[in-house]
């Protein structure tokens, strides 16, 4: 045997590894099982999502694209939600993503704004409200695509709370990324078209066996019952409140020599009163008060009713 030297050692390729090793397919039979779950989404989900929020949300299968996890993941873009999921028997990673724009509308729709007199959102980050939506839609998503995998006990399904694209976490270096599929799913509702895509590793997604799904939104909650979710989730969601107090009216000369040390009185000689906002809206006029070892504000008026508050902070 020739001994082994530094010019006649050779790197395996990894790709013809991958693909010896059922971690890699051919385009041809990735598509058709991207095609087929992409199929089993365009039946099933706009018949969920208008039963349970009412709307007409038209669902089209658009195509997928091939290549590392990591890098599928990135060319989506910073203005997207992302879920990692995982299911028991299935997949133990795989990525939900959601355009922003459709989350921001559904809010807005759920909350009663007219879906055709909502303004097309440009793609931006999500806030924590916005993220509880993205929630909702996530596990539908997710539902509907346990149902069409026939993987045997695969019962157990789990999903990470929704987070930004911007915040995912960079990729370990020491971990080797797999060869993924991104199923791409159109998403329309008034005059808003976005997109999501489940990203699932190719090895598991080989292995699968897509059957129509049976019952798939059997038992689901009344109509309107996603008004409720929504405003359940806002009403857990935490908000914080600023509070402002006017201060005595100084000259220009006098701010500009104050010194540490100098004292400014308050403008109300007596009960100080208080204006509280969050999000730049103004909930409550209070008036200055302590309590202990700590300053507080009572709540004398509001602006408007609790409705009018919540309607208040998601706008």
């Amino acid at each position: 045997m020739t001994p082994a030297t530094d010019t006649n050692i050779y790197s395996f390729d990894r790709r013809l590894l991958a693909r010896m090793t059922g971690a890699l397919g051919d385009s041809k039979t990735i598509g058709k099982l991207c095609g087929e779950l992409g199929q089993v989404f365009t039946e099933f989900l706009p018949d969920i999502f208008q039963s349970e929020t009412g709307f007409d949300i038209d669902i089209a299968y658009s195509g997928f694209d091939t290549g590392l996890k990591t890098d599928l993941i990135a060319r989506l873009g910073n203005g997207v939600a992302l879920c990692d999921a995982s299911l028991r028997n299935w997949c133990s990673d795989f990525t939900i993503s959601c355009d922003s724009p459709v989350i921001i509308t559904l809010m807005e729709a759920l909350l009663g704004a007219p879906p055709t007199a909502i303004e097309e959102p440009k793609p931006r980050t999500l806030s924590k409200i916005e993220l509880d939506v993205a929630t909702m839609v996530f596990d539908k998503i997710a539902e509907v695509l346990k149902s069409a995998i026939g993987a045997a006990g695969g019962f157990e399904l789990q999903l990470g709370r929704p987070y930004n694209a911007t915040e995912r976490p960079a990729a370990d270096p020491d971990v080797e990324d797999v060869h993924a599929a991104c199923i791409n799913v159109t998403m329309g509702i008034g005059p808003v078209l976005s997109t999501f895509s489940v990203i699932v590793p190719q090895q598991p997604l080989l292995k699968t066996n897509v059957v129509l799904p049976k019952g798939v939104g059997h038992g689901r909650k009344a109509k309107g019952e996603w008004g409720e979710q929504l405003e359940q989730q806002i009403r857990r969601s935490a908000i914080t409140l600023e509070a402002r107090i006017n201060l005595q009216s100084l000259t220009l000369d006098t701010i500009s020599r104050l010194q540490p040390g100098d004292v400014i009185p308050f403008q109300d000689a007596k009960d100080v009163h208080v204006e509280v906002n969050a999000n730049g809206r103004e909930l409550y006029v209070c008036e200055f008060g302590r309590a202990g070892a700590k300053y507080t504000v009572r709540i004398k008026d509001t602006h408007g009713s609790e409705n009018d508050i919540l309607h208040h902070l998601m706008s």
